[in-house]
C-alpha cells in the first residue's frame, strides 16, 4: 500500500478499510468518503526499430547490464499514441511512425498498466540526459525478460516470426 497517511481532502489521518474485498486506504473522519484508490499508472512503452535493429536503452542509475524499452508517463490530455511518440522524440531524439499497439500489460510489481507499441524511427539517434546508454540488437537476437515489458517483447517477437 503507498505511503500515505493523511487525506488530501480534509486533512485527517488514513486506515486500512475493506472495501469490496480489496483493502485501501480511506479517511477516518466519515463525512469526508476519501478512499486512495491507488489505480495503475498508464505508461507508454515502445519497442523501437531503427535501423532493422531494435533500441534498448539503459536509464540513469541502472545496473550496467540493465537495458528495456523506451518508456514514459502517460501525461495529462495525451493519447497514448501521442505519448509513445513524444517519449521516443525526447529519449532517442529521433522521429518515429507508430506500426501498431503490441497490447496492454500489467505491471504489477509497479502498479502501472504498459500500453506498449511497435515503432520504426530514423535518423541520427541523439540519447536524452535521462539515459546513459542504448543498444541496437537485431531482433532475432533479442531475448524477452520475464517481467515489465518483456512480455510484450515475447509477443511481438511471436507475432514476428508468424508474419504478422
Amino acid at each position: 500500500m503507498a505511503d500515505m497517511r493523511y487525506c488530501p481532502w480534509c486533512g485527517s489521518l488514513l486506515s486500512a478499510r475493506e472495501i469490496e474485498g480489496r483493502e485501501y486506504l480511506a479517511c477516518v473522519s466519515g463525512p469526508c468518503g476519501y478512499v486512495f484508490w491507488d489505480n495503475p499508472k498508464p505508461v507508454v512503452a515502445a519497442i523501437v526499430e531503427h535501423g532493422g535493429c531494435v533500441v534498448l536503452a539503459r536509464a540513469k542509475g541502472w545496473p550496467e547490464k540493465m537495458f528495456g524499452l523506451v518508456t514514459g508517463f502517460l501525461e495529462r490530455g495525451e493519447s497514448p499514441e501521442d505519448g509513445v511518440l513524444r517519449e521516443v522524440k525526447e529519449e532517442l531524439g529521433v522521429s518515429a511512425a507508430i506500426r501498431g499497439l503490441v497490447g496492454l500489460y500489467p505491471f504489477v510489481q509497479m502498479n502501472q498498466l504498459l500500453i506498449v507499441y511497435h515503432l520504426e524511427a530514423s535518423g541520427e539517434i541523439i540519447i536524452s540526459d535521462e539515459l546513459e546508454e542504448i543498444k541496437l540488437v537485431s531482433p532475432d537476437k533479442l531475448r524477452p525478460w520475464a517481467v515489465g515489458t518483456g512480455p510484450a517483447v515475447k509477443d511481438w517477437l511471436d507475432k514476428r516470426r508468424q508474419g504478422k
